[in-house]
């Protein structure tokens, strides 16, 4: 293990390396409940999406976890699922395409070769190093405050509201009760230095929401989507996902529409590659920021190799049969519980595995039980704020708080980093430091740019 993962360099032990893939995983456990729940919206079977889901989680892991020696985990990502069964199927449907999940599918397999050869060029490696330091700390900040809102829906003690958008929910609601509890569990037990705090303010949530249901507190209503938290084993075959997936999701690509319709193609590709892109750029820098990777001049080692997994993992998926794989901002839960190396990334990998086996188990994780974990971790990663500079360059301070507040109010990483790089680049142009601004971010602001045509048009 030392010398696979180099644990003593990186200040860190095979105990804390399992306990943090762990709580990544527990973090993260939901896609393989809501993914299937929303691909199969665009008609793809559930249970070969949950097995895909798992199985293309693993694998991409496993390459950050070997090739790049991370702690960050990969799955299919939220949004991208969303685009993909609501708006890039109907619209195919709509075109008159027979099983258009499969020309989707097409796509983010171009998506992800894509992906592999700049790489090579090393196009995402730059961006992610070069980004101004005021923006990585403002984008580490969003991310907290990104996921904070995640955690805090996720539990309905925030809700949606027609009148001001978001509202206070019930604190009758046994979900908002039990998160609470969660949160201050982690809180407490983080300030007596506790290992594993994080992963016992999950498994505290988790086993008082099982003690609601069954004492009536806390009452299923699937129609609401209300689940119930307690491991359901009635029908269990330990390999039926693997085997639905093989026979009807694996690599199932439609290559004909590409010559029907390759402009419409190419729209759909891009905007699966522009949003993967920057939320994984986003990701990676909020998670090096929480483990102190980067190094003297604000770069992240490595990085091209974790860019890399990334992109291997999208393909995999594709062939697999589910959306676009990349990073996941719970990667930053384990980091906060002690994980520092691609050891925790493994960990999470094996635990996707054997999630193909339990999955009554690992489905039962309610989102309220991982809530607490993302509201702490949120609240961590936000303490970047302090190390930004407000009072210096205009261009940094609105390009950093911009980052900030993008990320949690548009509800997307990528959103958040455009407005950033974009105020930044305008900002420096005319303030007459058009010479600092590197050539990678030229390029970032030409894209955003791009894609803000696109949106306008309605293509994407």
């Amino acid at each position: 293990m030392e010398k696979l993962f180099k644990l003593k360099q990186n200040g860190t032990t095979i105990r804390r390396e399992l306990v943090g893939g762990l709580t990544t995983f527990l973090a993260m456990a939901y896609i393989l409940a809501v993914n299937p729940t929303i691909l199969s919206a665009a008609g793809m079977p559930s249970q070969a999406i949950f097995a895909a889901t798992a199985v293309s989680a693993a694998f991409a892991t496993m390459i950050m976890a070997f090739f790049a020696n991370y702690p960050v985990v990969l799955a299919s990502g939220m949004g991208l699922n969303a685009y993909f069964a609501y708006s890039v199927v109907p619209q195919l449907a709509e075109q008159g395409v027979t099983d258009p999940w499969k020309v989707a599918l097409t796509a983010i397999l171009a998506e992800g070769v894509i992906f592999v050869l700049l790489s090579f060029v090393k196009f995402r490696e730059t961006l992610v190093n070069k980004v101004p330091t005021n923006l990585k700390l403002g984008i580490s900040a969003g991310i907290g405050l990104f996921i904070v809102f995640v955690g805090l829906h996720g539990a309905n003690i925030v809700v949606d509201d027609p009148t001001n958008l978001t509202a206070l929910g019930s604190i009758s609601n046994p979900q908002v009760v039990l998160s609470l509890i969660g949160v201050l569990t982690i809180a407490v037990l983080w300030h007596y230095k506790i290992k594993g705090a994080i992963l016992i303010g999950i498994t505290l949530t988790w086993v008082l929401g099982m003690v609601a249901e069954l004492t009536g507190w806390y009452n299923v209503d699937i129609a609401n989507g209300v689940y119930s938290v307690i491991p359901d084993f009635s029908g269990y075959s330990p390999f039926a996902p693997l085997q639905s997936m093989f026979s009807e999701t694996f690599c199932q690509f439609d290559f004909t529409y590409i010559t029907i319709n390759p402009m419409n193609f190419i729209v759909v590709v891009f905007s699966f590659l522009f949003i993967d892109l920057f939320d994984t750029v986003g990701t990676l820098i909020g998670v090096a920021q929480e483990c102190n990777m980067l190094n003297e001049k604000g770069e992240l080692p490595r990085v091209g190799r974790a860019l890399m997994a990334d992109a291997v993992g999208t393909i995999a998926g594709a062939a697999l049969g589910t959306s676009t794989v990349t990073s996941y901002v719970e990667s930053t839960t384990g980091v906060a519980a002690g994980g520092r190396t691609g050891l925790t990334a493994l960990t999470s990998a094996l635990l996707f595995l054997l999630s193909l086996t339990l999955y009554p188990i690992f489905l039962a994780i309610p989102s309220f039980a991982t809530a607490p974990a993302l509201v702490f971790v949120g609240m961590i990663m936000t303490k970047n704020i302090t190390k930004m500079k407000f009072d210096g360059d205009i261009a940094d301070s609105v390009g950093g708080f911009l980052s900030i507040v993008m990320m949690p109010f548009a509800n997307s990483i990528s959103t958040g980093i455009m407005f950033g790089i974009i105020s930044w680049v305008f900002l420096k142009v005319v303030t007459g430091k058009i010479k600092e601004i590197h050539p990678i971010m030229w390029v970032a602001f030409v894209l955003f740019g791009v894609r803000i045509v696109t949106m306008i048009l309605g293509l994407a």
